[in-house]
C-alpha cells in the first residue's frame, strides 16, 4: 500500500501523539503496510486502518494505493559486507612477507545474491544488519540501486562485516578471514519485525551468516505461510547453523565441502556424490544441488530425480569470490521461471563461470536477456 502525504497545505486540525507517529512512518516509508505500522506503534491492525481514515478525513492524507501482487519481492537474508582482496604478485610464501596489492568491494552472500536477482531484473529486499559507519556508506551506495536497503538494521556499537581474502597469482583463495559477529544480531525477534514483508513475499533466502534460532524461525514461518525458501551455507564451519527441522525448506544449495562436513563423510566420486544429495532429500529439503567445482553439479528432487550437469570450462579465472553466490542466483532464478532441474543447473553453471572470469564479486553485465544468451550459446 502506497500512501500519499499531502503537501504544501494547512489544514488546521489537531492530531493526537499516535496519528503523528504513524505520519511520521508513512513520510520517512510511503509504501509502509498497516500492520508494519502496526507493529512499530504497537496498536492492532483495525486501529491503524481507523487512524489511516482519519487522517484522509483531516487532509493528512491524499488517499491510498495498492500494490498487486504481481509485484512481491524476494526476501534475501544475511550478510552484507566489504569484501577485501589481498591479490600476491607471485608465488606464495608462508611465514614471511609477499609482494601483493590491495582492492575492496561490496559483498556479502545474502547482498550478493540480491544484486544478482536485481539486475536479472526481479524485485528484491535485504534484511540484515550493520554498524553504523563508511563501511556501511560504502555499501549502500553500491547497492541501493539493485535492492530495497530500508530492512537493514544499523546498530552504532557494532562494526560493518568485512571479509578478508588472500588470493595467488592465478586467483585461487589461499585464506580468507571474516569478521560477521554483527550478523548475530538477526535474531527471531528482528525477523518477526518483517513479517508483513515475510509473508507476502515472492521467496525467502537466508544464508547461514544467519543465527541457527532464526534460520528455523524462517523454516517454520515460510511452511506456515507456504512461502519458498532457499537455504545457502557459507562456509563448511557454519553449516552448524543449520536447523534441526528442514522440512519447511524449499531448496538447499551446498558444494561438496559443505555437504561432507554436515554429514562427516568424504564424497569421494560420483555414487557418494549422489547418496549426499539423497541424504539431503531425506531430511525433508524439496530440492537440492551440491557443487563440486570443475567436476559440475548434482541436482535433484524426489519427483523430477537426481542429474549431473557438468561444469562450463573456464579458461581464465580472474577472481574466485563470488561465483558460488552467482550459481546460487541464477539457480533461483530459474527456478522461479520455472525451468527444468537440468535448464535451473546450467544457469547456475554459466553464471558463476562468467562470474570467475570477472573481476567484479557480481559481474557488471548481468542481465535477464544476457543470462538467457549465455545459456543458449553454450548450448
Amino acid at each position: 500500500m502506497s500512501i500519499a502525504i499531502l503537501w504544501g497545505e494547512y489544514v488546521p486540525v489537531e492530531m493526537n501523539e499516535n496519528e503523528q507517529i504513524v505520519l511520521d512512518l508513512i513520510r520517512k516509508n510511503p509504501y509502509i503496510s498497516q500492520q508494519e505500522l502496526a507493529e512499530l506503534v504497537g496498536l492492532s491492525r483495525p486501529t491503524i486502518a481507523n487512524m489511516i481514515s482519519g487522517l484522509i478525513k483531516k487532509g493528512k492524507i491524499k488517499g491510498r494505493a495498492y500494490i498487486l501482487n504481481d509485484s512481491q519481492q524476494v526476501v534475501c537474508i544475511g550478510g552484507a559486507n566489504i569484501d577485501r582482496k589481498f591479490h600476491i604478485k607471485g608465488k606464495a610464501q608462508f611465514g614471511t612477507s609477499n609482494p601483493s596489492y590491495v582492492t575492496s568491494s561490496v559483498g556479502g552472500v545474502a547482498r550478493n545474491i540480491a544484486e544478482n536477482l536485481g539486475r536479472l531484473g526481479l524485485d528484491v529486499a535485504l534484511i540484515s544488519a550493520s554498524g553504523m559507519d563508511k563501511d556501511w556508506s560504502i555499501i549502500e551506495e553500491a547497492s541501493s540501486l539493485y535492492m530495497n536497503l530500508d530492512t537493514v538494521t544499523q546498530f552504532p556499537e557494532k562494526s560493518t562485516g568485512s571479509y578478508t581474502a588472500v588470493l595467488d597469482s592465478s586467483g585461487e583463495l589461499i585464506i580468507a578471514l571474516a569478521d560477521m559477529e554483527v550478523y548475530e544480531s538477526i535474531t527471531p525477534d528482528l525477523l518477526r519485525k518483517h513479517n508483513a514483508l515475510l509473508s507476502r513475499s515472492k521467496c525467502i533466502i537466508v544464508d547461514l551468516n544467519t543465527p541457527k534460532e532464526s534460520v528455523q524461525y524462517l523454516c517454520h514461518f515460510a511452511k506456515n505461510h507456504d512461502i519458498p525458501l532457499a537455504i545457502i551455507p557459507v562456509s563448511a564451519p557454519k553449516m552448524n547453523r543449520l536447523p534441526d527441522d528442514l522440512a519447511g525448506a524449499t531448496w538447499l544449495i551446498t558444494n561438496r565441502d559443505e555437504s561432507e562436513a554436515y554429514f562427516q563423510a568424504e564424497i569421494k566420486n560420483r555414487d557418494d556424490w549422489k547418496k549426499a544429495l539423497e541424504k539431503w532429500l531425506e531430511l525433508g529439503i524439496a530440492n537440492v544441488v551440491i557443487t563440486n567445482g570443475k567436476e559440475g553439479a548434482m541436482i535433484g528432487n524426489k519427483k523430477e530425480g537426481i542429474f549431473h550437469v557438468p561444469s562450463i570450462k573456464t579458461n581464465q579465472i580472474v577472481d574466485v569470490t563470488g561465483a558460488g553466490d552467482a550459481f546460487s542466483s541464477a539457480v533461483i532464478y530459474s527456478w522461479l521461471e520455472g525451468k527444468s532441474l537440468i535448464e535451473i543447473a546450467k544457469a547456475g553453471n554459466m553464471n558463476a563461470s562468467k562470474t570467475l572470469q570477472s573481476p567484479y564479486t557480481v559481474r557488471q553485465d548481468l542481465s535477464a536477456d544476457q543470462l538467457k544468451k549465455n545459456v543458449e550459446e553454450s548450448s
